[in-house]
Parts: structure tokens; C-alpha cells; sequence
């Protein structure tokens, strides 16, 4: 810390300063992360420190986070990464998230994906959503839906409560909810 008078300190206090500085280089070596000095590491540390950065590109690449350098992997970690960002994909296409790549998906999984989609769309336009895209659903779909909301509509200005659209009721409809109010 930058209050620390390293003056002010015990022969024993100094040297586990040292160490505890020290430790803190092998870990910001190993994490990639503050400031590192090499120069300050063993062999063996060197050989840790090199380890963990090797592990930690290989998460980095499997995880589709941090810095990823594929020259640095094996052939093996390759194909592991390789079917893991597949994977990834999938995962993200099924799921409607921003990077997917629709080109990258096997027939199969095309079609999973699209009913996915399908199935989202609906949803979205039950909830009355803004992302409902009604061109995307079937007759029978935008019946029900339309139904649906019909039902609503009718309930809400039987009740007196809810958003309410006599423009959208049949004369019959009307009448009984005029009745109703009087």
C-alpha cells in the first residue's frame, strides 16, 4: 500500500513484506493481471507462471473470453476449442443471443434454432412485445393470437378496468358492455 514506510518496520515484518511482495508478482504473473517483473521469478516460478498462462489461454479460447491466441495452442486444444465455440454458437442461436452465426450451424441445428425462434416469436407476441414480428407467424397462430387479444379487449371493458377498445367490439359486444354500465 502506499502508506507502507518499509523504515518503520522489524527485521521480521521486513522480510514478510518481501515475501508477501513476491508472492503478489508470481500472482499477477500468473493472472496476467497488475504489474509483472519476471525478472523477479525463479526457474520454477518462471515454469508455473508459464504453465498458468498456457491454461489460462486455453479457458480463454474455450470460453470465448479474455485474449485468446490460437498459435500458442496444441493440435488437441485446437479441436477441443474448435468444437467448444461450436458449441457456443449453438447454444447462443438457440437462444436468441446476439452472437450467433447461423452460417456455422449443421442442418439439424438450423432447424432446432428455428423452432427456437419460432417458439420466442409467439411468446413475444402473446406478451405483446415490441420484438413480435406477426409476418413470422402461421394463420392458425395470429387467429389465436388475434382471439386472444379479442377476449382481452372484451373483458377489460366488461369490467371497467384494463386497456379497453370499444372500436374492437362487435355491435353485440358493445351493447352488453353498454347495458353492463348502466
Amino acid at each position: 500500500m502506499s502508506s507502507c514506510d518499509p523504515s518503520q518496520l522489524t527485521q521480521a515484518e521486513a522480510r514478510e513484506t518481501s515475501v508477501a511482495e513476491h508472492q503478489r508478482n508470481i500472482d499477477d504473473c500468473q493472472d496476467g493481471l497488475g504489474t509483472c517483473d519476471r525478472s523477479k521469478l525463479t526457474r520454477p516460478e518462471m515454469q508455473e507462471v508459464d504453465i498458468a498462462l498456457r491454461q489460462r489461454n486455453v479457458s480463454d479460447c474455450k470460453n470465448g473470453i479474455g485474449f485468446c491466441d490460437r498459435s500458442k495452442l496444441t493440435p488437441s486444444q485446437t479441436i477441443e476449442i474448435t468444437a467448444a465455440e461450436h458449441e457456443r454458437n449453438v447454444w447462443n442461436c438457440q437462444n436468441g443471443w446476439d452472437q450467433c452465426d447461423h452460417s456455422k450451424l449443421t442442418p439439424r441445428e438450423a432447424g432446432q434454432t428455428a423452432v427456437s425462434e419460432h417458439h420466442r416469436n409467439i411468446s413475444a407476441c402473446k406478451d405483446g412485445q415490441e420484438t413480435c414480428d406477426y409476418s413470422r407467424l402461421t394463420p392458425p397462430e395470429a387467429k389465436m393470437l388475434a382471439d386472444a387479444e379479442h377476449k382481452r379487449n372484451y373483458t377489460a371493458c366488461r369490467r371497467g378496468y384494463g386497456y379497453c377498445d370499444p372500436s374492437r367490439l362487435t355491435a353485440e359486444e358493445n351493447h352488453s358492455v353498454q347495458l353492463k354500465g348502466h
